[in-house]
């Protein structure tokens, strides 16, 4: 993501856009967490003291730091990621690595899906990102840097040595500022210079990673991508700009988030053993149901089923509630098709309906199909009739 603290600030406050931002607290004796394109403009950076970066700006527009805000936005951005490859490594709140080998098949070449992920996150959130696209994770990170802010940049390996070797040395992972200082005092500055320089040269400074680092400089990278943990639940959730206060609407928006989970349970290949509802009141009261469904369920019309039912069980016990935030999930999580040995029931696969449904979303957007029962009274209008039909002809 780009300068993500303070472009998330940015972007919910218009009054410092295009202004030099700066998040990490009010106090000058705290350092900058993130600084904003137009605060780097004077040098101003991260880990930088507060102090310093008001004397080179002393305009410096400074925000306090919301992390809980940001880890939502991130959740959001890394849901994102989610809808087109399981296989995410987490950097940070703001960058990741993504695996799309398996992904082609379904929404084109990584170029294809490195637009689309732009896309969709400046979509869903107002913010962008900038893309690295190469066939390891440190010519793909070192690409990701290469043109920010919004940049999409593809290095194929026969393009390594003109695209690489130009750089500074500081662009390989693992370089930091004591290394390039002797390195600068050998002589060497650039990607080109470490990539053929001598062991003579190189293991003084190295040691045993001398020829790690000459690998890594000629843009040799075997390692894979590893998500760094199974995902413990797949859900989807939705705060309204206006409470829900009838049966009708609830159950409408509760097929739709239902849509969304058992869409995104289906393209990471999961089926769930549990579904979930969650639901906050008007008056912010927030409570949680749950029931263990068997054999486990990726479908539309099952989790359904379930949802609804354990929202019909609540409104019985809180029949005048008011509804601010509905969300539907699924945990126990199982590769789909795997059934439980000891049931005696098959695991059921996605319908039809649910597969014909993915191919058109994936092709032509969330927003292109939906079921007619999730469409209140403006949806059904004749524009949207008609520029859905238009889409998935």
């Amino acid at each position: 993501m780009d300068a993500f603290y303070a472009s998330v600030e940015q972007r919910d406050n218009p009054e410092i856009r295009g202004k030099p931002v700066v998040v990490g607290g009010t106090s000058t004796r705290g350092v900058v967490a993130a600084a904003s394109y137009e605060a780097r403009t004077f040098g101003i950076h991260s880990a930088m003291p507060m102090a310093e970066a008001l004397r080179r700006c002393p305009d410096l527009v400074r925000v306090r730091s919301r992390m809980p805000h940001y880890q939502s936005v991130s959740s959001q951005i890394f849901a994102v990621f989610r809808d087109f490859t399981p296989m995410v490594e987490g950097l940070s709140l703001d960058e990741a690595f993504l695996d799309v080998t398996a992904s082609v098949t379904l929404f084109g070449s990584a170029v294809d899906i490195a637009h689309a992920i732009k896309r969709r996150i400046h979509d869903e959130t107002g913010l962008t990102a900038s893309v690295g696209v190469a066939e390891n994770k440190l010519v793909a990170k070192i690409a990701s840097d290469l043109d920010k802010p919004d940049g999409l940049t593809i290095v194929l390996p026969e393009h390594y040595a003109t695209r690489l070797d130009p750089l500074p040395v500081s662009v390989i992972p693992g370089i930091g500022g004591e290394t390039g200082k002797r390195l600068t005092a050998a002589g060497i500055m650039t990607v080109r210079e470490l990539r053929t320089a001598g062991d003579r040269a190189l293991e003084p400074i190295f040691g045993r990673f001398t020829k790690k680092t000459r690998d890594r400089a000629s843009g040799i990278d075997a390692r894979p991508v590893v998500p760094l943990r199974a995902e413990k639940s797949i859900s989807a959730e939705e705060t309204f700009d206006k409470d829900l206060d009838s049966r009708e609407q609830m159950e409408r928006q509760l097929l739709r988030l239902t849509e969304r989970t058992a869409g995104r349970l289906r393209k990471a290949g999961l089926s769930a053993g549990t579904v979930q509802l969650k639901i906050r009141q008007s008056d912010f009261k927030t409570c949680s149901r749950q029931r263990k469904v068997n054999p486990p369920a990726d479908g539309t019309d099952q989790i359904y089923a379930v949802a609804r039912d354990l929202l019909k069980v609540w409104l019985a016990r809180n029949p005048d509630a008011k509804i601010r935030l509905l969300g539907v999930g699924g945990s126990n999580l199982a590769p789909a098709g795997q059934a439980d040995l000891f049931s005696g029931v098959p695991d059921e696969p996605a319908t039809p309906v649910d597969r014909t449904v993915d191919e058109i979303r994936d092709r032509f957007g969330s927003a292109a199909l939906s079921r007619a029962r999730a469409l209140d009274g403006s949806d059904r209008s004749s524009d949207r009739v008609e520029s859905a039909s238009k889409q998935t002809r």
